[in-house]
């Protein structure tokens, strides 16, 4: 089940061909982009876990225990696509999935000029495609861009990029306590960032997938994908889309080799992967991208509320 809603690098079809194709450079950034600001929180002790027994017992939402957080910062967005083209102008960074040369793609928003770069589906899970050419500024292939999508969240992102943008940017991965601390808005023991119920009021509130998985998406005009990363109400604490739109990489190890994941993203869907949940986490290797892959930067704070010296 993990590896299938988050494929890694050493699945079926992203054996990885470094350089296999000469691609557009990435898009360059001629006016500074907007920055959305972190939120400051004081920390202190929550409830952290699944505390209604519907995870994966291979996931290890459980038991609910009480964890203590130091004040932090945190991205009240996860990094748009404009603020990771900053970062790659300014230091010419290659991503994994550039360098690999190949990503994963979910075969309904594969690029019709990306059809002949597909290398294979996933064993069990034959929706996610690698691709050959795909990369955070061609994310469903080559033939892609990202027109219009400048204040969509950044996809196909390893946890090694992540790192690399936050060294440049002065900041860190969040922990994963701190991030569902953050993620939960305030809101004790709840189910989602607004609290238990999905849709209150007949109300949408996050960015996942509404339809028959994997083949019909029946949102207006047939969507699918990401969204700006302003989408829907925040939570509590003033963040946006700690549930669904893309997986967020954590600074924690989940097991040997495999680092956490957490929010879900606009593929999960009750019958399927009910990950966009506060408490879900999931996994993946430190070199694996995919098209709903990104994150999230955090910074300590001294007690005081502000960064240390």
């Amino acid at each position: 089940m993990s590896a299938c809603c988050t494929p890694g690098r050493g699945c079926t079809g992203n054996t990885g061909r470094p350089d296999a194709l000469t691609l557009l450079p990435p898009p360059r950034v001629r006016t500074a982009p907007r920055l959305h600001p972190m939120v400051e929180l004081p920390g202190g002790t929550f409830r952290m876990g699944d505390a209604f027994d519907e995870g994966y017992p291979a996931d290890r939402e459980g038991p609910v225990r009480e964890v203590t957080v130091a004040p932090f910062a945190i991205d009240a967005t996860a990094v748009t696509n404009a603020r990771f083209a900053a970062f790659v102008e300014a230091t010419g960074h290659r991503t994994d999935a550039e360098r690999f040369g190949s990503s994963f793609v979910f075969h309904l928003l594969l690029h019709p000029v990306a059809e002949r770069h597909v290398l294979g589906a996933v064993a069990g899970a034959p929706w996610w495609l690698g691709v050959e050419g795909a990369a955070w500024h061609t994310p469903e292939g080559p033939g892609s861009d990202l027109a219009g999508r400048a204040d969509h969240p950044v996809v196909h992102i390893s946890h090694d990029d992540a790192l690399a943008y936050c060294a440049w940017a002065g900041v860190r991965l969040p922990t994963e306590a701190e991030w569902e601390y953050a993620a939960r808005g305030g809101l004790d023991g709840a189910r989602y960032p607004w609290g238990d119920d999905f849709t209150p009021d007949g109300r949408e509130r996050c960015n996942t997938w509404i339809g028959t998985f994997p083949h019909r998406s029946e949102r207006p005009g047939g969507h699918i994908g990401t969204v700006p990363v302003t989408s829907y109400d925040p939570n509590g604490f003033g963040l946006y889309n700690t549930s669904g739109n893309v997986w967020e990489w954590c600074a924690d190890a989940f097991g040997p080799g495999e680092r956490v994941i957490r929010g879900g993203s606009y593929l999960c869907h009750t019958s399927y992967c009910n990950r966009y949940r506060v408490a879900a986490r999931s996994h993946n290797t430190p070199d694996s991208s995919t098209g709903h892959g990104g994150f999230r930067a955090a910074r300590s704070l001294s007690p005081e509320g502000s960064a240390p010296a």
